[in-house]
């Protein structure tokens, strides 16, 4: 994927509705909250030690999501304001973050908040400001920092399967959901969207000294949570309710059959950090 067409997927994410961006999650929040893997702690030090964060630090936190990487700064007593739009995120987030007295979630859009100007260390986002217009997220985050603040973009890129699993399991794709057959995402690709990810930021004037860093995690899955996990994939909600069912049905009896019931699964965490210009 190129450049301009990353730019395009995104935009494709970002111009829909705030309506139906609001409530793009609710179908898979439970499922979302269980199945999404968290940041390592080891990308979460290094992120920690560049912006130089601690007990005394604020951080906002754009479109939280049921708290997947919150309760990792929660956990260095930075005092945080979370805002998640989506209202079953909200309540599994106030659920997950209820022993941190340092955590504030609001149930409200980054477009709907009300500017705090220059009140923030840091403004974090994790896997969620593509779902931001550019125009409207990065001049508002620059706002909300203090002087040479940071923004910390997070990343975890899908997970994946090896490639000869993915062969095996394509098969089940083509005769079930033929548009999805195209998913995988080998390495290299994956480092190219992150790089343009990265670019995107320089490219919006607000922000300077951009540092990336990435770590790359295996986890085995049962074929209950994979299919979880697959349902919380944009390209999954889309898919109508019948062939999601058969493609669903289909790949837990390839897996139970032919990988023991478990399958191995591979992803990128990344982040992306830079100053307030």
């Amino acid at each position: 994927m190129d450049y301009k067409d990353l730019k395009e997927t995104i935009g494709t994410c970002s111009q829909k509705a705030l309506e139906q961006r609001r409530t793009w999650y609710s179908p898979a929040a439970e499922a979302y909250n269980k199945a999404r893997p968290h940041y390592p702690q080891a990308l979460i030090h290094q992120v920690v030690a560049i912006t130089h964060l601690s007990s005394s630090s604020k951080i906002l936190e754009v479109g939280c999501g049921p708290a997947t990487a919150t309760i990792s700064f929660a956990q260095i007593d930075a005092s945080i304001v979370c805002l998640e739009p989506n209202p079953n995120f909200f309540r599994l987030a106030q659920k997950n973050c209820h022993s941190y007295l340092n955590v504030a979630i609001q149930n409200t859009s980054f477009e709907e908040w009300s500017l705090e100007a220059e009140a923030f260390d840091a403004v974090l986002a994790a896997s969620s400001f593509h779902w931001i217009p550019s125009e409207v997220g990065y001049p508002k985050a620059a706002k909300a920092l203090r002087e040479s603040g940071y923004l910390i973009l997070l990343w975890n890129k899908e997970l994946q399967p090896s490639y000869e699993a993915y062969q095996e399991l394509s098969k089940i794709y083509q005769a079930h959901a033929p548009s999805l057959v195209d998913q995988y995402q080998d390495r290299a690709t994956q480092e190219n969207i992150l790089q343009g990810l990265g670019q995107i930021v320089l490219d919006s004037g607000c922000f300077k000294n951009l540092e990336f860093g990435f770590i790359e995690s295996e986890v085995m899955y049962t074929s209950n949570e994979y299919l979880a996990l697959l349902s919380t994939y944009s390209p999954y909600l889309q898919l109508n309710s019948k062939s999601k069912e058969a493609l669903f049905e289909a790949l837990k009896d390839k897996i139970e059959s032919d990988f023991s019931g478990r399958i191995q699964l591979s992803y990128i965490s990344a982040f992306h950090i830079a100053q307030k210009c």
